[in-house]
């Protein structure tokens, strides 16, 4: 069984027990998280697509720790004018653990 859930604008295939790098989410390390913006739940070959959402479709993960992602730079310049810039940015993430899809 999995399912296609969305979260942070993204869409993540998702099976009981995958851990996933998530934009960050409310809620304390140790807690949990359901989601329930499901697009798609295949059971036992049986593949039900919601229009947008799975009515009723849920998937529950276990909130592992909150993360910051790697550094991406940008660097900026205009040439031959002496103009130049580096920006950094680190995005914030959430490590979740699916525990259960319910369909």
């Amino acid at each position: 069984m999995y399912a296609v859930l969305e979260t942070g604008g993204k869409q993540y295939r998702v099976v009981a027990g995958d851990v996933l790098e998530v934009e960050s989410l409310a809620g304390e390390a140790g807690g949990t998280h359901v989601f329930d913006r499901v697009l798609l739940v295949s059971k036992d070959g049986q593949v039900t697509i919601g229009s947008p959402l799975v009515a009723g479709a849920t998937v529950v993960a276990d909130v592992v720790e909150h993360i910051r992602g790697e550094k991406k730079i940008a660097f900026k310049f205009r040439r031959r004018k002496g103009y130049h810039r580096t920006v950094g940015h680190r995005q914030e993430l959430t490590v979740v653990k699916v525990r259960e899809i319910t369909a």
